[in-house]
C-alpha cells in the first residue's frame, strides 16, 4: 500500500546533505516524474513482493565468499573462470554491504549523499578493486546480459554506480566488474526439497562517465517547483493517467 510519506522528503531550502540511493537515481533515469513524486512529494510507487529466494541465494553466496575472504584465497568459481583476484578484506566491508548504509559519497556540487550497498568486492594482485553483484534466475536459455532487456541494462548501471562510489572513496577501481549468476535447474526429476543451481561468472566492462551528469540532472529535477511531465513509456505514469481520466469523466 502506498501513502503520502512525510519523512525523507527533499527540501530545496535545507542545507543538510540529502541521501539519495543508487536505486532512486536509477528511477530518475527511468522516469523523472515518478522520481519527483517520490522524493519531493512523498508519493512512492507501490512496492512489490519481496524476492526472498533471491535474498537466500545472496546470503549463502556471501557466506561462501566470506570464508575465502578470511583465508585470503580465491573462491573455486573464480578459479574456474580464471578471475585473478581474491575477495577484498576491509574493515568497512559489512557496512558497505548493508542496506540503508552501503558505500557513500557526498557529491558536493549538489549536496546529495549518494549511497549504494554492494554484494561483494574482489581485489586483483595489483590492488584494483572489482565490483561484484550476485544475481539469481531460473531459465533454460543462455544468460545474455547484452540482450537489451531493461532490467539487465539496470544491472549494468547498478554496477557502474558502485564503481563510481568506490572510486570517489579513493580506491583504484577496475572498469571490469562481475556478476555471479546462479540459475535454478528445472530439468531435475523432482523437487525433493531442494533446488539445484548452475553457477557462472559473467564479466562487464563498465562506463561510469554518465553518473556525474545524472546526479546533477536529478538535483535539477528536485529543485523544480512542479513535477516533470509524465513519461510516455512509464507504466506507472500510464496507469495514473488512465485512472485519472476515468475518475474525472
Amino acid at each position: 500500500m502506498s501513502t503520502v510519506r512525510k519523512r525523507n522528503i527533499y527540501d530545496p531550502k535545507s542545507k543538510e546533505p540529502y541521501k539519495l540511493s543508487r536505486s532512486r537515481l536509477d528511477r530518475f533515469l527511468k522516469c523523472p516524474c515518478c522520481f519527483y513524486l517520490d522524493r519531493r512529494l512523498g508519493v512512492d510507487q507501490v512496492s512489490g513482493p519481496a524476492f526472498t529466494l533471491n535474498s537466500a541465494t545472496d546470503t549463502l553466496l556471501k557466506k561462501e565468499f566470506d570464508v575465502c575472504r578470511e583465508e585470503g584465497r580465491p573462491h573455486q568459481l573464480m578459479k574456474k573462470y580464471k578471475v585473478d583476484a581474491v575477495p577484498f578484506q576491509h574493515e568497512n566491508m559489512d557496512e558497505w554491504r548493508e542496506n540503508f548504509k552501503g558505500v557513500r559519497h557526498l557529491h558536493e556540487p549538489t549536496n546529495l549523499l549518494i549511497t549504494g550497498a554492494v554484494d561483494d568486492i574482489w581485489v586483483t594482485p595489483e590492488g584494483q578493486l572489482l565490483v561484484v553483484d550476485y544475481k539469481s534466475t531460473s531459465t533454460t536459455k543462455e544468460i545474455d546480459i547484452n540482450d537489451g532487456t531493461p532490467w539487465k541494462d539496470a544491472y549494468k548501471r547498478q554496477m557502474e554506480i558502485y564503481q563510481w562510489l568506490l572510486e570517489k572513496n579513493g580506491f583504484n577501481v577496475s572498469d571490469t566488474g562481475y556478476w555471479v549468476y546462479v540459475n535454478a535447474d528445472t530439468g531435475e526429476a523432482g523437487f525433493d526439497g531442494k533446488l539445484v543451481f548452475d553457477e557462472q561468472i559473467i564479466s562487464h566492462k563498465g562506463d561510469r562517465s554518465w553518473v556525474e551528469k545524472t546526479i546533477i540532472d536529478a538535483h535539477k529535477c528536485l529543485q523544480k517547483k512542479k513535477a516533470p511531465k509524465p513519461s510516455e513509456d512509464c507504466e506507472w505514469c500510464q496507469y495514473r493517467g488512465a485512472a485519472n481520466s476515468i475518475l474525472s469523466s
